[in-house]
This record gives C-alpha cells, structure tokens and sequence, in this order.
C-alpha cells in the first residue's frame, strides 16, 4: 500500500491519501481522542503524540499536527497507523456511527436554504476537499448564512478571506437573499 501526502493551505494540516475509500459518504470531523472512539481508524491515528484532529472525506484523512512537535517526527507515525489500519480490515467508522453533513433545515426559506445548499455541494465543497476539509451548511437566518469549517479548513490562515471572499461573493451573486456569510464553532 502507497499513502500520498499532499500539503494544505493550513501549515497545521496534512493531507493523506490511502487510494481507496476513506468514507462512503458524508465527512467525519475527531477533535480529540474521546471523540475518536467511534472510529478505529481515527483512534490509531490520535495514538500519535502530537495529533490534534482528524477529518475523514470521500478519499483522504487530515492530520492537525500540535505546533509543539514538526511534521518530520510525526508524519512517519501517522503513515504508519493509516497502513495498519487499511491492512487490518477494521471500519473507518464503528458500529452506527454516522458521518456527517448538512444541518436540516426547516422553515419558509427552504427554497433558499436548498439553493445554498446546491451551490456548496457543487461550487464549494469539491474545491476545499481538495485543500483537505470541508464546509457544511449550519443555518440560514435573517439573510445570514452559518457554516460550519472542518479538516484543513478549521484554524487554517486563510479560512476568513475563503468564507468572506469566495462563498461569501459566490453566494450574493447567485441567491439575493443572502447578505452574509459567518462561520461556526462545532
């Protein structure tokens, strides 16, 4: 088995590709050890000192390294657990757990709220999975759209000029209605 790594914009955060599937669908987002008993795969991987988070997509895992240790010491560790992991056959995820997605939503806006959603489904979250995250509708409001940031996305330099000059612009132009775009805590 071949692992590639591919850097992202956040110098926190790296990119590993297994060549094969990571996730069926959806995303799965472990900000700390707890949070990783769900998943065996992400569990492996926080047994690495100095990993701070994990973010599953389609066909990739982020790392979020702490700033205490370098990428040279950890990054053989961290290939290391994803091989084992892959070759031991073991899920991703265990028993029911769910990966995630988009909030529901509920109200007289829905129409808006699934314009939004096609848009970042189509527009946006293909170009930041390949940074290694993604963003996933959280909730409209009073011309405010709230989503939430992952994987690589979370914390990285240029995660406010990507929401506010990208989405957000992206979206205005598209959907009238929207007038900002904030992003939210997990």
């Amino acid at each position: 088995m071949f692992i590639q790594t591919e850097s992202t914009p956040n110098p926190a955060t790296l990119k590993f590709l297994p060549g094969q599937s990571v996730l069926e669908t959806g995303t799965a987002d472990f900000q700390s050890a707890e949070a990783a008993q769900t998943s065996p795969l992400a569990a492996r991987i926080f047994a690495v000192n100095g990993v701070e988070g994990i973010f599953f997509g389609n066909d990739f895992v982020t790392v979020t390294k702490s700033d205490a240790v370098e990428w040279d010491h950890i990054k053989p560790a961290i290939l290391g657990a994803v091989m084992e992991h892959f070759q031991s056959g073991d899920p991703v995820m265990a028993g029911e757990a769910q990966a995630s997605g988009h909030a529901e939503h509920h109200g007289e806006d829905g129409h808006i709220v699934g314009q939004i959603k096609e848009l970042l489904d189509t527009r946006v979250r293909p170009a930041v999975a390949q940074d290694g995250g993604d963003i996933t509708f959280h909730g409209f409001d009073r011309g405010v759209v709230y989503l939430h940031m992952q994987g690589a996305c979370a914390g990285c330099p240029s995660s406010t000029l990507t929401l506010k000059m990208g989405i957000e612009n992206l979206l205005r132009h598209y959907i009238p209605e929207v007038v900002e775009v904030r992003p939210v805590a997990a």
